[in-house]
């Protein structure tokens, strides 16, 4: 009875995305907004490294500077 209702939850998610997907309008991104002044595109190395190297370094900065708050509290209990 488990599958059951696991393939009907199922079949319903995919169901209802496939309707929204049908169902929705296109972004119109051929059409320009009164005041719409876009800039210049972004290269592939500027977007490979605003959206895949930049966030990767601030995840590591991040793990880095807690790292070091954990080392400097377990030289603190051991001393």
């Amino acid at each position: 009875m488990d599958k059951k209702n696991a393939l009907r939850a199922g079949a319903l998610a995919a169901g209802t995305t496939l309707m929204m997907l049908l169902m929705s309008s296109p972004a119109s991104a051929l059409i320009r907004d009164d005041g719409d002044d876009p800039g210049p595109g972004l290269s592939v190395v500027e977007t490979l490294g605003l959206y895949v190297v930049l966030p990767i370094v601030i995840f590591l900065a991040i793990a880095g500077l807690v790292m070091l708050g954990d080392k400097s509290r377990k030289q603190q209990k051991q001393g």
